[in-house]
């Protein structure tokens, strides 16, 4: 009896693990018509499971054809190199993230894989790079399901220790993150448009990397770039991003200019006298030797919050326009946001230019005691315009000698350097 019950639970555990893995079939299974050597066309119509290419070709899908995964496995797999796969439609693949099921798994020795102008719609991942050089995933749009819980969805497209991509104009939204790079050196990543995910770009121990152009909204975070080096990030827009609008964790050596965020939401902590989830423009977070300059951030709660010994940073030719607090500063050392000569436009500077030079004429400062007291205890924000506070306020105007070091911007300027960047996005 015990060795038929032994029998009949292995039975089922092979039966339930056969039914987890799905059936994958080649590609030249499907209906291809030849267009020319190594060049194949897919009718319109529906093709049912999961499909494999192991071999150099180029595969055109023609409007209408889609390819329905039926909830099992990778949608297509590829593990050849020089293959192109274009304007093909992927329904309905896996969604086991341990599995790391994706509509498109590109495997290490798919090396020049073509990825462009196709169309994804599922709860796992929508491309995985693993571990390849230069692929082109170019226009794709991957939708997300709206339904499950952010960390319960793959990304958009994730990259693992890949070298050389090129990731133009996809258009990712509803995925957990829309573009997750992880120990990938070298990539260019240009004119994507990600919405309404967790991270809209995502970088983890990834260096040597370019993020020009792309625009994030209604994102948690529009740009997390951690535990990354010599990064160039140029030309991207942040647009009703919750939390933050750029995260700089650990960033060193790496240069930040022409971006425009505006807009950030404030988050939640769940408490109302716990700071930590205010919308910030840009977060600086155990950061050095960056060069952060002619960005442009507005009308969100924090413009820039810098801790936790960011330090020996150049911040300068910046614009901070209508935020509801410019800059939060939590250090002990005093920082300069100026260089050569030249400081960031404040909105709410109100100091004067008696020699029309364009330079205020008396320095910037953001923040005074009161302010440090309030980020340390933020149960006295009880007492924000009570007398008391207004007394400590005016004693530390009277008194100089007890101001602690903090933020001066020397030469501030008088008017915005970023207004030609509003009206290229407008």
């Amino acid at each position: 009896m015990a060795r038929f019950r032994s029998l009949f639970t292995g039975a089922v555990f092979w039966l339930v693990s056969a039914s987890a893995w799905a059936t994958v079939y080649p590609i030249t299974d499907l209906p291809l018509q030849r267009v020319a050597p190594h060049h194949w066309r897919l009718p319109a119509g529906d093709y049912h499971g999961t499909f494999s290419i192991d071999q150099p070709l180029q595969l055109t899908c023609e409007p209408g054809a889609v390819i329905h995964s039926q909830g099992e496995g990778n949608g297509l797999l590829i593990s050849a190199a020089d293959v192109s796969v274009e304007g093909c439609s992927f329904l309905d693949w896996g969604h086991d993230l341990t599995a790391m099921n994706a509509a498109i798994f590109i495997q290490p020795k798919a090396q020049r894989a073509v990825i462009k102008d196709n169309r994804m719609r599922g709860q796992g991942f929508g491309i995985w790079v693993d571990g390849t050089a230069d692929v082109s995933l170019l226009d794709n749009h991957i939708q997300g399901d709206p339904q499950m819980r952010s960390q319960d969805r793959g990304n958009g497209i994730h990259l693992y220790a890949v070298k050389g991509a090129r990731v133009i104009g996809n258009q990712v939204r509803d995925a957990r993150d829309g573009i997750y790079i992880d120990t990938s050196n070298g990539n260019l990543l240009q004119g994507n448009t990600l919405e309404d995910l967790r991270y809209g770009i995502h970088y983890m121990f990834a260096n040597d990397n370019q993020v020009l152009g792309n625009i994030t909204r209604r994102t948690r975070t529009g740009y997390a770039l951690m535990q990354s080096r010599q990064l160039t990030v140029i030309g991207n827009r942040s647009e009703q991003d919750q939390n933050y609008g750029i995260l700089m964790n650990y960033i060193t050596y790496s240069t930040l200019r022409d971006n425009v965020v505006s807009d950030v939401r404030d988050g939640t902590t769940g408490d109302t006298m716990i700071s930590g989830a205010e919308g910030k423009a840009l977060f600086i977070y155990n950061s050095l030797f960056n060069r952060i300059e002619h960005n442009h951030f507005e009308r969100s709660a924090i413009g820039i919050h810098l801790t936790a010994g960011s330090e020996d940073n150049q911040i300068a030719d910046n614009a901070f326009v209508g935020n509801q607090r410019q800059v939060k500063y939590v250090a002990t050392r005093l920082q300069e946001w100026s260089v050569q000569g030249r400081g960031n436009y404040w909105s709410d500077y109100l100091g004067w230019d008696r020699n029309s030079d364009g330079l205020g004429d008396v320095a910037y400062e953001p923040n005074d005691n009161v302010d440090r007291l309030l980020w340390l205890y933020p149960q006295v924000r009880l007492l924000m315009n009570s007398p008391g506070i207004e007394l400590l306020r005016w004693v530390q105007r009277a008194f100089p000698v007890m101001k602690s070091p903090g933020v001066m911007d020397s030469h501030p300027l008088m008017q915005a350097p970023t207004l030609t960047l509003l009206k290229e996005s407008a």
